[in-house]
């Protein structure tokens, strides 16, 4: 085969896959269920959803552009470590809908004020920046948020009708 011919075929079996990972369908959480927890895992890139400590769901998710480490202070561009509850729903967001997370606790507040900086807040469960939800599951190729754990529009939604606000999630390195 001449190169030509091997670098076309290369192509062509690269954009069947990529079009097969984009609209190769994915579990649905069921509607009526009520998830009770949610566990993220950082260095996984995985949010665990449960119900009645029973997994029902795992999600691969996109973190802060600096996702080693716990958030110290506003525009790290971490995600926050530690047990948060979801103190809001806003289903009008810039980035589609969010489920508010209650960062900052006491203890994060303590850790900002330390090294002199705001410690920040704003973190959320999101979907995509409205006008892009074409990306998808690209998204989570790469850590694109300030903080944030992003998932498909699809994916918030999900969360978004099967999360109370009090739920609790742990975030874990």
């Amino acid at each position: 085969m001449t190169t030509k011919i091997i670098i076309r075929w290369t192509l062509i079996l690269s954009i069947i896959a990529l079009i097969v990972y984009y609209f190769y369908p994915e579990q649905k959480l069921a509607y009526n269920i009520k998830i009770d927890s949610l566990v993220v895992y950082k260095s996984k890139r995985e949010l665990m959803a449960y119900s009645k400590g029973q997994l029902i769901k795992t999600y691969k998710i996109s973190l802060g552009r600096n996702p080693i480490g716990d958030k110290e202070f506003e525009g790290d561009k971490k995600t926050p470590e530690g047990v948060y509850f979801i103190n809001a729903k806003n289903p009008k967001s810039g980035y589609y809908k969010n489920l508010g997370i209650s960062y900052p606790n006491k203890q994060d507040i303590e850790v900002s004020k330390k090294l002199g900086k705001p410690t920040g807040g704003d973190v959320k469960i999101h979907g995509l920046r409205n006008g892009t939800g074409f990306i998808s599951k690209f998204q989570r190729w790469y850590d694109w948020t300030a903080g944030c754990i992003a998932l498909t529009d699809q994916e918030v939604d999900e969360l978004y009708n099967t999360v109370d606000i009090g739920t609790k999630i742990e975030i874990k390195p």
